[in-house]
Parts: structure tokens; C-alpha cells; sequence
């Protein structure tokens, strides 16, 4: 007689376990990419990771239903292909700089200043839906930019790569809050398929200008790793977990991104120094803030269960 119950127990952690998987995904992704950006451009690896995971995605979306278990009035096929066009213009932009950002900068600044995203959330979630952010993301803010002025080098000169990369965050916190409205419209996977098609396609461009870079052994492992297990899976279970989980609080769960990133990064022989993990812990201190209270307990409905 327990069974049912511990199932459904499972059941009601499932979307946040998805997430969980997706930012462990994306954290370990840092300093493949790096290694990659030594010999490709940042939008020609693009190109590449998204094309790849298009066709992995492909044979799962062709043929399924359009809409989601909550559609929207007047939702529809055109609808669809507006919301994986607009996720996919918000992903390219946030990866072409995040890409720029590690060109210049290590793998454990760029990942500390990438997860900012849980500070922008809150704030593009409150000018989106039009109500005040929470006392908190003030302090928030503060604390965090006090962590990124040392985790920097103590200098009010901000150095290039971090700067951009500050523009990957308020992408990906933009990412989450319109995840957050199209979830539980569309299917996860058709919707998938269309931003990450989307991407690369608007990387040929780019591209045809700046050009591919160099193919070697090394692009090709990061590519693959990069576009099966870190978009076209991390992808669609971020999403499929949002349609439970509110954008506020996925974007804190995803706070594991960049400690897994600065674990790689430490494995692989980078150090912060005593400035550099105090700056460190106070982004995540302030991440923390701007997320407190943002938990409610997992919404479960028979659809998005077996959706």
C-alpha cells in the first residue's frame, strides 16, 4: 500500500531532479568549450553544437503533437514556432558571449559570473509580470556585485571576458523567465527542436563571416559532448521541468552549474587565490538571497506527469 505513495513522492521531485541533471550537464561544459575556443570561433562552435543536436532531436519531434497540457488560448502550430524562434534568438546570444567571455577569461570566472542568472531572474520576472521584486534583491545585488569585484581582482576595471559573460547572465535569466511561459503550452521536445534549430541557424551568418576555425580531435569530442548530452538532452529536461517548477526557483537549483564548473576548473589546476573563492562564495551568498523563498512545493497534475 506504500508503493503508490513513494511513487508519487518520486513523482513530485522528478522536475526538480531534471533540472538538477540539466545544471550538472551545463556546469561541466566550461572547460571542454574552452579548450574548443582555442581553435574554433565562438559562433562557428555553435554552429556546430547546435546543428548536431538538431539532428539528434529531430526524429523525437517529427510526428508529435504540438501542444503542451496547458495550451493557451489561441495557442497554435504558428504560436509554437514563435515561442522555439524567441528562445533560440535569447540562446544564441547568450552563448555567443558566453563563448567570447572564455576566450578571455578562466573556466571558474566565467561560470560564477554565468550563474548571475539567478539574480537576473527575479528581476526580468518582476518587470515581466509587472510586480515588485522582493525586498531581498536589493541585497542581492549588492552582495553579488561586491563578489564579482573580487573575484575579478579587486579592480574596478572589469576585465573584458567577465564583462561579456555579465551579458550571458541576463540572457540566460531572460532564458528561464520565458521557459517559464511556454512549458506547460507546448510540447517539450517540439519546442526544443525549434530553439536549438533556431540557433544554428542563426549562427550560418556569423559564421559566413567570421568563419569555422579549425576541426580537430579535440572540437569533435566537445561538439558532440557538448551537443547531445548538454543541449539536446539538458535542453528538453530543463524545459520539461519548468512546466512544474516556477523560473525563480529552477534558476536557483541551477546554482549547481557553476560549482560543478569551479570543480572542474579546480581539477584541471585552477586557483582563484583567497580574493578569488571570497569573491566566489559571495555571488553564490547573493544568488542565495535573491533566490530565498522562492520554493513552493512541486505541482504535479496527472497531464504534466505524463506528459
Amino acid at each position: 500500500m506504500r508503493f503508490p505513495d513513494r511513487r508519487s513522492r518520486l513523482a513530485a521531485y522528478a522536475p526538480e531532479g531534471a533540472i538538477v541533471t540539466a545544471a550538472v550537464l551545463y556546469g561541466a561544459t566550461f572547460a571542454v568549450v574552452q579548450d574548443a575556443l582555442e581553435r574554433t570561433t565562438p559562433m562557428g562552435f555553435n554552429l556546430m553544437r547546435f546543428a548536431l543536436a538538431s539532428v539528434v532531436i529531430a526524429p523525437f519531434a517529427v510526428g508529435r503533437p504540438w501542444s503542451g497540457p496547458a495550451p493557451g488560448p489561441g495557442d497554435g502550430p504558428l504560436r509554437l514556432w514563435w515561442a522555439g524562434v524567441s528562445l533560440g534568438c535569447i540562446t544564441a546570444v547568450a552563448y555567443l558571449f558566453q563563448n567570447i567571455g572564455l576566450q578571455h577569461t578562466t573556466t571558474s570566472n566565467s561560470a560564477f559570473i554565468t550563474g548571475l542568472f539567478a539574480v537576473f531572474t527575479p528581476i526580468i520576472e518582476s518587470v515581466t509580470f509587472r510586480r515588485l521584486p522582493r525586498s531581498g534583491i536589493v541585497a542581492a545585488v549588492a552582495v553579488s556585485v561586491a563578489g564579482l569585484f573580487l573575484l575579478t581582482g579587486a579592480d574596478l576595471r572589469i576585465g573584458y571576458g567577465d564583462a561579456v559573460t555579465l551579458i550571458t547572465a541576463a540572457c540566460f535569466g531572460a532564458w528561464y523567465v520565458r521557459i517559464g511561459t511556454v512549458a506547460n503550452r507546448f510540447d517539450v521536445v517540439v519546442v526544443t527542436a525549434i530553439q536549438l534549430l533556431a540557433v544554428a541557424v542563426l549562427s550560418v551568418p556569423v559564421v559566413a563571416v567570421t568563419g569555422l576555425g579549425r576541426v580537430d580531435a579535440t572540437v569533435v569530442v566537445a561538439v558532440v559532448f557538448t551537443g547531445i548530452g548538454c543541449s539536446a538532452v539538458a535542453f528538453s529536461l530543463s524545459t520539461w521541468g519548468q512546466r512544474v517548477v516556477d523560473p525563480s526557483r529552477a534558476a536557483i537549483i541551477n546554482l549547481l552549474e557553476p560549482v560543478v564548473a569551479g570543480a572542474v576548473g579546480y581539477l584541471i589546476g585552477e586557483r582563484l587565490g583567497v580574493g578569488g573563492y571570497l569573491g566566489a562564495a559571495l555571488i553564490l551568498a547573493g544568488i542565495l538571497v535573491a533566490e530565498r523563498g522562492t520554493h513552493r512545493p512541486a505541482r504535479v497534475d496527472p497531464a504534466a506527469r505524463g506528459a
